[in-house]
């Protein structure tokens, strides 16, 4: 069992539920506004006892969990990780079989699929139809996505295309498609943090890919990093960290009623330290240590967004 635990890759879970939880958040704020009026301040209860917003959680981490599986046992077969710097895979060292890795994956997409089903219904009932099938669709689109990350031969992270399917599920999917799921309804606005979650979680793959570079390009991986180098990688991290950064502080802007809405700005300490250890870093291996601080600055800029929301 702990084998599996340690393929789950607990410590990815703060920051694929961190989209939902800003998503959750406005979308939440926003419906009740609906309700109580324009002046109503949104509750600590409110959130916590809300069944929309923690099967959301619950999906989303179904989803990364079947995708961490995925990317074991597909990187595993392909002698992807091998060589791999970090923690060890656990198809790949053989502590799980392919076929028992394959028989989880099919088992959590199961799991996944049903606690979607839930959602969608808490939701939307029967007076939305259409709305439900459109999420249904996303939700298979989801067990998909998870699955062909590293899987099969045209496997989209293996061709550069892995930074695009992350700004989308993780940013846009998450924030914006929670936010529907409380409001029925978009604004221009909700985009703006999803943005923010988008770059800050292709971030977060991109310094995965720069500190895999070299072995994954003797693999045959070829990574947006291993196409571009690993200068214009960090460039390109440079970019995604700094348009996070001014799209939240776009959407602060526009939706301002109170200064606890800039509480945000401490999640970007730790960000700006990590930016400078990027910068001067000249061993790719030592980057395996930053991917927890920006993941886990990604979570805390989500609690502190959505506390500035309550406050």
């Amino acid at each position: 069992m702990r084998y599996y635990i340690k393929a789950a890759r607990l410590r990815t879970l703060p920051l694929s539920v961190s989209g939902i939880i800003v998503g959750g958040i406005v979308g939440l704020q926003d419906y009740m506004k609906s309700l109580h009026g324009a002046t109503y301040q949104l509750q600590f209860s409110d959130i916590l006892n809300n069944p929309i917003f923690w099967l959301a959680i619950l999906t989303t981490i179904g989803f990364q969990v079947l995708s961490n599986f995925a990317n074991d046992y597909g990187d595993g077969i392909k002698g992807t990780d091998q060589d791999r710097t970090g923690e060890a895979r656990m198809v790949s060292s053989g502590k799980i079989s392919p076929s028992q890795m394959k028989y989880v994956m099919v088992l959590t997409a199961v799991i996944t699929f049903v606690i979607a089903l839930l959602l969608i219904y808490t939701s939307f009932g029967k007076e939305y139809f259409l709305y439900s099938l459109v999420f249904l669709c996303l939700g298979v689109a989801s067990i998909v996505a998870a699955i062909k990350y590293t899987v099969g031969n045209d496997a989209y992270g293996y061709s550069g295309y892995g930074d695009v399917f992350v700004f989308i599920f993780f940013g846009l999917l998450a924030v914006i498609g929670t936010y529907f799921l409380f409001t029925k309804q978009l604004h221009f606005t909700i985009f703006l943090p999803a943005f923010t979650i988008g770059l800050l979680s292709t971030a977060v793959l991109n310094l995965n890919n720069m500190r895999d570079r070299v072995n994954d390009a003797k693999s045959g991986k070829r990574t947006l990093v291993v196409k571009i180098g690993a200068e214009f990688a960090k460039f390109y991290h440079y970019y995604l960290i700094g348009a996070s950064f001014l799209f939240a502080l776009l959407y602060t802007a526009i939706k301002f009623t109170s200064s606890f809405q800039f509480l945000f700005l401490i999640a970007y300490i730790p960000l700006i330290k990590h930016l400078f250890f990027v910068v001067n870093n000249k061993d790719e291996a030592m980057l395996d240590g930053e991917l927890k601080k920006v993941a886990l600055s990604t979570f805390l800029f989500a609690i502190l967004f959505g506390l500035g929301q309550v406050l």
